[in-house]
């Protein structure tokens, strides 16, 4: 039914009493539903809109709609002074005269209300006209929306001056203390001058990253550095329940026998081909249980002499046997260190077990964000460092070298974070998110910032050693030997050239504090110190993660290689200068060891600066 209008509530009214309405008289009324049409049929003069109506085509319904209708129009128009309607188009200019009036009065209204929220009392009247009460001048709807603005320009006031007030507060004290950034909150204990060192973080930043880390990289990309021979397949000595990682990322790939070069499959040693070729037969000799005495005896000499120095107290890490059949060789540039995945109680077991157990800690003190230890509190981070503060210089440094150790790895796993899984690629990147968890100042309480400063320790004492160690490296009879004599002669120079510049940084770490006064006090804890990291390296195989495993022991050895450099000084000094050294050597595993720990802690230092630019627009 076709639409004609809409009564008082907002429905359309019925179609028999617009059919009764005069205003009918003369006009074409809809179609019915039998088609036809309904036609005021001509009426008397005078006749003010009663007409009769005739209905064509509406059958019996039709003509009682024609009847009603009719009645309607009688009784509508009876009625003493009954006025005639107007037409329509007058009628319809009448209501869009009177919807305006009603539109502006409601304006004014609303106008009013927000006065008195924001004034904070009734809006001034316009005139005495206006002095009726609201329900006689805008009926009963008109005072309910007058109320209703009235209640609005009220919430509107106090809402309005309530973020005027905060903003003036906010303008205020944003002037006296800025809002940090989140580089601000990770770095804040990370500039200045080391505890323990004459050393600044600004000096190791600017040598680290322009200086020494493109150069570093390249030597560690060659061969004889890349190919790393380890156990992954050790026994955990510490317990049994081990959940090893079933993730793909945790997995190692081992290389096949025809991709590593002979040169380095052939010599588990560093020196010439010759040399290694000797040393490899020594090597056999002793497999079997006795020196071949067909030897000279200076070979023979030799062999016992590097068999005593294996078993010395001189080494600060259990190594694995690379003659065993589970040792295989991996391929570290394929293999890099980067997140896995592995976490939970599981790894914090681990660095539990290290820090509780080996780093001179006594159970009563309780370690900052301890995630197996539950109720802590600022009381006991404060007590945790001062019992630090307390310990002599040896121990002090032994567990900043385990948390530098810890916070290098953490940034590692950050910096090459999974960010997109697809079956089209992966893509790996640095994850702010997971920095600032692991390092943020409010986030971690001050500890992550701490830490920071500790890989900064831990880089020191590495470059020390390296720098200790130029003689050996500088010998004529050393080689990077791989069987490619021109890449080797070229290999060797390189690093030659890294570690005379690691020689002129002008602030390395002073280890003649290390073990000083009484000789006999001196060599004890010595040796309590090299028996915790030994303790330590025999930890890392009973991590689960399979690629974890292997950076954790590669860098657990390359660490106790640095702290067996440091404490050989005398040795490396009375070592000729050509031929084979019988108190001081370094085997392949441990130079490939020291190297890579070392370039995974100037990554790390060079990572920091990246995220610091990341972090700078962060709050």
């Amino acid at each position: 039914m076709r639409r004609l209008g809409r009564g008082p509530a907002g429905r359309h009214r019925p179609l028999r009493l617009w059919l009764g309405l005069a205003e009918l008289g003369g006009s074409r009324l809809p179609r019915g539903a039998g088609g036809g049409s309904l036609v005021k049929s001509p009426g008397r003069s005078g006749d003010s809109g009663r007409g009769r109506a005739r209905l064509s085509g509406l059958g019996g319904v039709g003509k009682r709609v024609g009847a009603s209708a009719t009645r309607a129009g009688r009784k509508r128009a009876s009625g003493p002074g009954r006025p005639a309607r107007a037409p329509r188009h007058v009628r319809r200019l009448q209501r869009e005269v009177a919807a305006s009036e009603r539109k502006e009065r409601r304006g004014r209204a609303w106008e009013a209300a927000g006065r008195w929220g924001a004034a904070g009392g009734w809006p001034a009247r316009a005139s005495s006209a206006d002095a009726r009460p609201a329900r006689e001048r805008w009926g009963f709807r008109g005072a309910a929306r007058q109320a209703a603005g009235a209640a609005m320009g009220r919430r509107w006031g106090f809402l309005i001056g309530f973020l005027v007030a905060v903003g003036l507060l906010g303008l205020g004290h944003g002037e006296q203390q800025p809002s940090e950034t989140a580089a601000q909150r990770c770095f804040c204990q990370v500039s200045g001058y080391l505890d323990d060192c004459t050393c600044d973080v600004e000096t190791i930043d600017k040598f680290n990253n322009y200086r020494l880390f493109p150069r570093l990289q390249k030597l560690l990309e060659s061969d004889y550095f890349r190919y790393y021979k380890v156990n992954l397949k050790r026994p955990c000595p510490f317990w049994n329940d081990i959940n090893q990682c079933g993730r793909r990322d945790c997995a190692v790939k081992p290389c096949h026998s025809d991709e590593v070069p002979d040169g380095i499959k052939s010599a588990s040693y560093k020196y010439s081909e010759e040399a290694n070729n000797l040393i490899e037969e020594c090597e056999q000799a002793e497999r079997l249980g006795a020196v071949d005495e067909s030897l000279s005896e200076e070979t023979q000499k030799a062999v016992l002499q590097w068999t005593k120095h294996d078993d010395s107290s001189d080494n600060f890490c259990e190594v694995d046997d690379i003659q065993s059949p589970d040792a295989e060789y991996v391929d570290l540039l394929l293999n890099p260190e980067r997140y896995t995945g592995y976490k939970g109680p599981d790894a914090w077991k681990i660095w539990n077990v290290i820090y509780e157990e080996n780093c001179f800690k006594p159970q009563t003190i309780k370690r900052p964000l301890n995630p197996l230890a539950s109720g802590q509190g600022k009381s006991e981070e404060n007590t945790f460092y001062s019992w630090l503060e307390g310990l002599c210089v040896e121990k002090r440094a032994f567990y900043r070298l385990i948390s530098g150790l810890h916070a290098s790895i953490n940034v590692h796993l950050s910096a090459r974070y999974l960010l997109q899984d697809t079956w089209l690629e992966k893509k790996w990147g640095h994850n702010i998110t997971e920095f600032q968890q692991r390092f943020d100042g409010i986030l971690t309480e001050g500890e992550g910032p701490r830490r920071l400063k500790n890989l900064y320790f831990l880089y020191l004492i590495e470059l020390r050693a390296l720098s200790k160690v130029v003689p050996f490296f500088e010998r004529p009879d050393f080689q990077l030997f791989t069987g490619n004599k021109d890449q080797d002669a070229e290999n060797k120079m390189l690093l030659l050239e890294i570690l005379h510049e690691i020689k002129s940084f002008p602030l390395h770490f002073d280890e003649n504090s290390f073990f000083a006064g009484n000789k006999k006090e001196a060599n004890k804890l010595k040796e309590d110190f090299r028996l915790h990291f030994r303790n330590i390296s025999r930890i890392m195989d009973c991590v689960g993660c399979l690629k974890c495993r292997l950076w954790g022991k590669l860098q657990t050895q390359g660490l106790g290689t640095a702290l067996k450099i440091l404490f050989s000084e005398k040795l490396i000094a009375n070592m000729p200068e050509s031929g084979p050294s019988y108190e001081f050597h370094l085997t392949r595993q441990e130079i490939v060891s020291l190297f890579n720990a070392f370039g995974r802690i100037s990554t790390s230092v060079k990572e920091l600066e990246n995220f610091r630019n990341l972090l700078q627009n962060i709050h």
